[in-house]
C-alpha cells in the first residue's frame, strides 16, 4: 500500500507489512540521521509541528528528521501563544496549518484529536500523541529499537512495566508487538494494570499476556524490559498518584541474573524508574532508542510525502 498522502493516526492502521516497510526504510536512512551523509530529498517541503502539550524528544526528533532531509519546519510548542487561546477550534487551526505546510505533526492532550484533525486536513496528519490514546510514531521507533538491539521482534519476551493504564506508548506498542507474535508480560500495580479492553484485544490477536505485579518476576526471562514512568499529569486524583509514584525502580543489583542480551527501554522522560547507575550498563538502550526516533520519523515523513528514500 502506498503511504503517499496517508494520515498516521493509530498503529492499528498499519499492517505488519506496512510496519516492516517503514522499518526497512528507516534502516536505509540511518547514515543520514547520523549526519554521515547529506540529503535534500525533502527540499521545498514544509512540516508544521502543532504541539498543544509539552514534548522534548518527539518534537525535536521530528524537526531533526525534516532538517536532515533538507526540509523546513514551522509551528509552536506552546498553545498559549496561538489563537487557540482566543477560542479557535482545533478544526480551524488544522485548516490553517494545512494551507501553510505539506505535512502536519500534532500532539494534543485530548484523545481522538488526531483523528479529528485528519478529517479537516488536506495534507497528511501524523499523530505525535493524543492524551492517553495513541502514539504511533513512538511505537514505530520502539519496534525499530528492538530489531536493532535484540535482532528480531518475533517470539521475544517483552515485559511492559509501570503505568499501563494511562501510558499511551504501551497501548500502541502492545498491539504492534502482538502483530509480531511477541510474548508479552504486563507488570503493573492493580490500579495501573493494562486496561481490560487492551488485554482482550491482544488475546484476540493470538497473544496470551501474563499480568504480574512484581518486576522481579520478569528479570531473568525478559529479552526487553520496557519501562514507563507513572504519569502524574494523567491522574484525576493526586492522592492516587502518590500511592504508586515510586512503585518500581530498576537498579544494577536488580539486574543480576538478567540475560546478557536483555535490553531496557524507556520512552522518556524518566523520573525515578531507572537508577542513573544503570545508564552505563550494557542493558541500557533508552538513549539509543531516543536517537532511533530520527531515522524512523525520517522514514515516515518521506513515505507520506511520497518521496523515495
Amino acid at each position: 500500500m502506498s503511504f503517499k498522502g496517508r494520515h498516521v493516526v493509530s498503529i492499528r492502521d498499519f499492517s505488519r507489512k506496512d510496519i516492516e516497510q517503514i522499518l526497512s526504510r528507516a534502516n536505509k536512512l540511518l547514515p543520514i540521521a547520523k549526519g554521515e551523509k547529506a540529503s535534500d530529498i525533502l527540499r521545498n517541503k514544509i512540516m508544521a509541528t502543532l504541539f498543544f502539550e509539552p514534548s522534548t524528544r518527539t518534537r525535536l526528533s521530528f524537526e531533526s528528521a525534516m532538517l536532515r532531509m533538507g526540509g523546513r519546519t514551522l509551528g509552536f510548542s506552546d498553545p498559549g501563544g496561538t489563537s487557540a487561546k482566543k477560542g479557535e477550534t482545533l478544526a480551524d487551526t488544522i485548516r490553517m496549518a494545512a494551507a501553510y505546510s505539506d505535512v502536519i505533526v500534532l500532539r494534543h492532550p485530548q484523545e481522538g484529536a488526531a483523528k479529528l484533525a485528519s478529517e479537516f486536513s488536506d495534507v497528511p496528519v501524523i499523530n505525535a500523541g493524543d492524551g492517553a490514546g495513541q502514539h504511533p510514531t513512538q511505537t514505530l521507533l520502539d519496534l525499530f529499537t528492538i530489531k536493532k538491539e535484540v535482532g528480531k521482534i518475533d517470539g521475544k519476551n517483552i515485559a511492559l512495566v509501570g503505568d499501563l493504564k494511562y501510558g499511551r506508548t504501551v497501548h500502541s506498542l502492545a498491539y504492534a508487538l502482538s502483530t509480531f507474535k511477541a510474548k508479552l508480560t504486563f507488570v503493573a500495580p492493580p490500579t495501573l494494570q493494562m486496561p481490560e479492553e487492551m488485554v482482550a484485544t491482544v488475546k484476540e490477536m493470538g497473544t496470551k499476556p501474563k499480568l504480574v505485579n512484581r518486576i522481579e518476576d520478569v528479570i531473568k526471562t525478559a529479552d526487553v524490559i520496557y519501562v514507563t514512568r507513572i504519569q502524574k499529569e494523567r491522574f484525576p486524583d493526586p492522592d492516587e498518584y502518590k500511592k504508586v509514584a515510586r512503585v518500581y525502580r530498576i537498579t544494577p543489583a536488580m539486574l543480576k541474573g538478567a540475560k546478557e542480551t536483555m535490553r531496557i527501554m524507556h520512552p522518556l522522560p524518566r523520573v525515578k524508574e531507572i537508577s542513573p547507575e544503570v545508564d552505563e550498563m550494557k542493558h541500557a538502550a533508552y538513549f539509543k532508542q531516543a536517537f532511533y526516533g530520527v531515522p524512523t520519523r525520517m522514514a515516515l515523513l518521506s513515505a507520506v510525502l511520497g518521496v523515495n528514500s
